[in-house]
């Protein structure tokens, strides 16, 4: 096994020199410096698997390390203090320091901190060698898929995860922008911490500032007691909000003002308080036609949009369906403890359809034909939930065309299957827009499910 190797930073010679003779006896290749300066320079030349910095230099604190994002990514930091007490070195570890030591120096306090970085060490590689293997079968966090689509999205998950930057996920509804966001943290240094998710769209408008700040008791009717809000609980953790543009705008202000302070201010109080916590947020919109549209401020997207990704809807990765479908019906048979199987037509009919409600529909469709199937799924047994665009639509984007003589239900099905297609499967969208309840609209599509003998005037299926 090849020897790791360490960089000591100290401006005291007699103490550097004599510090790295002990790192050098634990196995590790050694380099100095004495300085933030020298160090640059030696990091710029090869990364060490190792840094021993002292917290007090002649030109800076050796806490900046602890800021730099490429340093926390490529190197174990130890820091080094010559305080009578320890809490700055412990306010450094919060900071992401892997250890402290204090002067003067305990060889055996030494020995330990360096074990442990080399076993932090090997861990990192072992864990990164295992995630290259599960990328080549298809599985990275908690992501399924082997498509160059998602190879892409995966390698910007890995580049942004380790850092502290805000993210911004976008794509249609359906296409795993939570298990992304899950995925980013998980492979995070704050995977430790709590992670929290929640829908800024489904929460109700008059409960969502309660929601994500908390409330103090008395703030409003039905406060009767202090509640700590998601921030708050996701305090050292990674906090998730979903359809961000949904907020009302005076919300948004205000989760602007938390991004850019730090703090935030329960409902009815006005003592800030202090969150640690890293904010993911998503929409199914196209971001930049949003801030067009007024409904995502534009201060608020490029304070989220630190580093965006888009996940890509399922037709444009249509090599990952197949896989996509045995994932969903191997945790179904481990659920249930069942053994059902796919036939070769089953499999050959779920990589023909449009998938317009994505990854969600899928797994929707398998649970469905999985429960119906006594052995093996056939093609009978795949239910066409899909929400495929009718021919209908012929004469052009939002524009039905329903055939005269046609029955005021097939009418109604025509308007509703092509409403949900032209808003890529997302439910509460297409309710809004005809005018109708979630509830009715649930309803109807389990009617157009269960009804699947005989295709309606003007419908076809893809």
């Amino acid at each position: 096994m090849p020897r790791f190797s360490a960089l000591v930073v100290d401006d005291d010679e007699v103490f550097r020199d004599s510090l790295a003779v002990l790192v050098d006896r634990e196995g590790f290749d050694v380099r100095t410096a004495s300085n933030l300066a020298e160090t640059r320079m030696a990091l710029a030349e090869r990364w060490p698997d190792v840094i021993l910095v002292d917290l007090h230099l002649p030109d800076g604190s050796g806490v900046e390390l602890l800021h730099d994002e490429q340093v926390a990514v490529r190197s174990e930091m130890v820091v080094i203090t010559g305080n009578a007490t320890v809490d700055s070195a412990v306010e450094a570890m919060r900071d992401g320091a892997l250890s402290f030591l204090t002067k003067p120096l305990d060889p055996s306090r030494l020995k330990s901190v360096l074990a442990s970085a080399s076993r932090t060490r090997a861990f990192k590689a072992e864990v990164g060698s295992l995630r290259d293997e599960l990328r080549k079968m298809g599985r990275f966090g908690d992501l399924v898929g082997r498509s160059p689509a998602m190879q892409q999205v995966y390698d910007l998950i890995a580049r942004v995860a380790p850092t502290q930057a805000s993210v911004l996920l976008s794509g249609e509804s359906g296409t795993g922008k939570e298990l992304a966001a899950h995925t980013i943290h998980i492979l995070s240094r704050r995977h430790q911490g709590p992670f929290l998710a929640v829908n800024c769209g489904a929460v109700v408008k008059s409960l969502i500032e309660s929601e994500l700040f908390g409330h103090e008791k008395g703030s409003f009717t039905g406060a009767e007691a202090i509640r700590q809000g998601y921030f708050e609980r996701a305090h050292g953790g990674t906090l998730f909000l979903d359809e961000v543009s949904e907020m009302a705008p005076e919300l948004q202000v205000k989760l602007l003002r938390v991004l850019e302070t730090g703090t935030i201010v329960r409902v009815g109080a006005s003592t800030p308080i202090a969150v640690d916590v890293r904010v993911i947020g998503a929409t199914n919109r196209d971001p930049q036609r949003a801030v067009s549209a007024g409904v995502l401020r534009e201060d608020l997207f490029y304070r989220l949009n630190v580093f965006p990704i888009s996940m890509p809807p399922l037709r444009d990765r249509a090599d990952d369906i197949e896989l996509l479908a045995q994932w969903f019906l191997d945790s179904v048979n481990a659920r249930d403890g069942s053994h059902k199987r796919w036939s070769a037509t089953a499999l050959s009919g779920l990589r023909s359809r449009p998938w317009p409600g994505n990854v969600r529909e899928l797994k929707n469709a398998v649970e469905r034909a999985a429960i119906m199937a006594n052995d093996a799924i056939g093609s009978e047994l795949v239910p066409e939930i899909g929400v495929h665009a009718p021919a209908a639509l012929a004469g052009g984007e939002g524009v039905v065309s329903i055939p005269i003589g046609s029955t005021l239900e097939a009418g109604e099905r025509i308007l509703i299957l092509a409403t949900l297609a032209r808003f890529a499967g997302d439910k509460k969208r297409t309710a809004e827009a005809l005018g109708i309840s979630l509830k009715t609209l649930y309803s109807r599509l389990a009617v157009y499910q269960a009804g699947r003998s005989g295709a309606d005037p003007g419908v076809t299926s893809h």
